[in-house]
């Protein structure tokens, strides 16, 4: 008897991003599922389980359903239920083919309360938390796109469970982590440590002796969202909440395909393959639009470096690059140096169609941006994280954590070398301050420029500034007086300062000065470095011998006799970063990288899973050095990629190394 076909939460949830996608999903024989399956390193990456388990101490004496076989987590859910007064760890509750398992249940009589437990933090001051402002005040109830997926689990298992039970009350709330408390203890974190058992099952081992009382004061907040729920189930376009779970039920248990709707989100599909024949997104893109053959590779409206007006265009009948028209971009020109964003999309469009394989370059603006930087240079890299438990008492969830930074150095006669990088390793430390000394006594000695990669390093020095106000470090003032040289305050309630000798922006040089079509819009680093190796043949030839970590050649403090530029079967040069182990065996950095949203951290997404693997489980010293000295390798090759990329700027505008004053 083959088992019953449920649709659950996440399938749920998977059909309201996209209804074809649950024709897709669990026929791994049929469509490629590029999503990052590993459950653990999906548990690094979020920290939800042990905000999870975190929300149980504080929802004390309740019975876990431990089963996940569906039928006996019922049947165990309907015995507890029985009880007037019970609270429930992961209770199933069924309603026909639908299907839900709640964090927490809280039963009192014939009132129960939904408890979704959410790693998220959350500002319990702010008015109106939910809701799109702009919309309230044309007196319109919309809730926030950063909400909805969220706001959507907690809506449907509401909905379940009051169809399942019409005789209980049920009230939905959402747990989060609360950004206006500090917590009361330290190690926190270390209560709630990450195992994986021997079926390759993510849970969390609480530390024995772990209660309400020895997790200090309360960090998690529980907020009633019925309004919300009940905005959501008044359904959407004509259609009620029953007839949209009905739509996606049937479709689902039926294995029924809905008609795709092409859309901007098919960009980012997990069902995408290079195997056209096992892809479903390409699959959608052949039945909904009509395109076959070379077509269906692409590049698509949506591949155009920050635009806009992909939307649209797709609403309109138009789905490839080649088929946008300048007037679709109305391209303007810059009011400063540089291309302007039009023209940068416009730029990627014509090589595009025109199968241009050479990058085009400001030279003029590049040459007088060049001119202005002060030996020796500095390029610096950050690697970052935030994490919902906290691990020192006194600190807030999700603040920033600077655990790692690499630096090289160029002076002007052109000498390279990686002149020094920082790391914490110890379990529970707050690093940021210790950070901030290491790269002060990096940066301080000379007047010389410093350049990052994208606003990261900016932004964290200034919450760093802020960290400082109101600690008790002997050197604060020093440390602050410092940060406010090297930094742009954008004056986020902290004043206003742009320092005298503030970050260089890399990644804001190449958006106005800098276009490769190898690097299909992208502006990455890890995009931009194998198109500049690429492009460089100076670069080429001086990087395609071990002279890297030689004793001849440039000084490195994690490799040794190093080569950087090797070539594939076709003669094409090899992504660096792929020339170096995986951080994690079998997975590639890439795919971890994406797990994260935010478009600035994206590129630190192995890091920040590594780090928390080194916070958050139980390692060997053999395992905890061998993923050290991987974020090492990986950071020092950053802060290398910034320093090719300027040696290639230097060919482009045609300057001696050592032009500057």
């Amino acid at each position: 008897m083959s088992k019953p076909r449920y649709l659950t939460k996440s399938r749920f949830k998977l059909g309201r991003e996209c209804g074809t996608k649950l024709y897709y999903t669990g026929k791994k024989d049929q469509y490629e599922d590029q999503s990052l399956e590993d459950s653990f390193l999906k548990a690094l990456a979020s920290g939800g389980f042990q905000v999870g388990e975190l929300a149980k101490i504080y929802h004390p004496g309740g019975h876990m359903i431990e089963t996940l076989d569906y039928e006996e987590a019922i049947a165990q859910t309907d015995e507890l239920l029985k009880k007037d007064t019970v609270t429930i760890y992961e209770p199933a509750i069924r309603f026909g083919s639908l299907f839900v398992r709640v964090d927490v249940l809280v039963k009192t009589g014939d009132k129960v309360k939904l408890i979704e437990v959410k790693s998220k933090s959350f500002d319990p001051n702010e008015e109106d938390p939910f809701y799109d402002k702009r919309a309230l005040k044309k007196n319109q109830k919309k809730l926030k796109s950063k909400w909805m997926p969220y706001l959507e689990d907690i809506a449907f298992q509401t909905y379940v469970a009051r169809q399942a039970r019409p005789d209980l009350t049920i009230t939905p709330y959402l747990m989060l982590s609360d950004k206006s408390k500090v917590t009361s203890v330290d190690g926190l974190n270390q209560n709630f440590l990450l195992v994986e058992n021997d079926k390759g099952r993510t849970g969390v081992k609480v530390r024995e002796g772990t209660s309400i009382d020895s997790v200090g004061d309360q960090i998690l907040c529980r907020i009633f969202v019925g309004d919300e729920v009940d905005l959501i189930h008044e359904g959407e376009k004509g259609r009620s909440y029953a007839q949209i779970v009905d739509e996606l039920t049937n479709a689902y248990i039926n294995d029924q395909k809905i008609q795709p709707k092409l859309d901007t989100h098919c960009k980012g599909c997990q069902f995408k393959s290079e195997d056209i024949k096992k892809s479903g997104f390409h699959h959608c893109w052949k039945e909904a639009a009509g395109l076959s053959g070379t077509d269906l590779l692409g590049p698509f409206v949506f591949d155009v470096w920050n635009f806009r007006k992909a939307k649209s265009l797709l609403q309109n009948g138009v789905y490839l690059m080649q088929d946008i028209c300048e007037e679709d971009v109305n391209v303007k020109e810059s009011e400063k140096l540089g291309m302007s964003s039009s023209e940068r999309q416009w730029l990627q469009i014509e090589a595009n169609a025109q199968k241009k394989q050479d990058p085009y370059i400001e030279k003029g603006g590049l040459a007088e941006e060049i001119s202005s930087w002060k030996f020796p240079l500095h390029f610096i890299d950050f690697e970052t994280t935030m994490v919902a438990l906290p691990f020192n008492k006194g600190r807030r969830p999700y603040e920033q954590i600077a655990f790692q930074f690499s630096h090289h150095l160029m002076k002007e006669d052109g000498s390279i070398e990686h002149n020094g990088q920082y790391i914490n390793r110890e379990v529970g430390f707050f690093p940021n301050f210790d950070f901030l000394r290491a790269l002060k006594a990096q940066l301080e000695n000379d007047g010389g420029t410093i350049f990052r990669y994208a606003a990261h390093e900016n932004t964290v020095l200034c919450q760093i500034y802020d960290q400082l106000e109101t600690s008790g470090e002997s050197d604060k003032t020093e440390l602050q007086k410092w940060i406010r040289t090297i930094t742009d305050s954008k004056n986020q309630g902290r004043g206003v300062w742009n320092g005298e000798r503030s970050m260089v922006d890399m990644c804001e040089l190449v958006k106005r000065y800098y276009f490769h079509p190898m690097t299909n819009g992208s502006n990455s680093i890890k995009k931009v470095l194998p198109a500049t190796l690429y492009q460089s043949q100076i670069v080429k030839d001086q990087y395609s011998m071990p002279t890297y970590g030689s004793k001849s050649g440039i000084k490195s403090l994690n490799y040794k006799d190093w080569t950087w530029v090797h070539y594939d079967e076709s003669g094409g040069i090899k992504d660096p970063y792929k020339l170096l182990p995986p951080i994690f065996d079998g997975i590639d950095t890439e795919k971890l990288d994406l797990m994260i949203g935010s478009d600035e951290l994206a590129d630190g997404g192995s890091a920040m899973m590594a780090y928390a693997k080194m916070q958050f489980t139980e390692m060997s010293e053999i395992e905890r050095k061998a993923l050290t000295d991987a974020l090492l390798k990986y950071c020092e090759l950053d802060t290398f990629a910034m320093v090719i990329l300027f040696e290639h700027w230097v060919e482009i505008a045609e300057l001696p190394i050592g032009h500057a004053a």
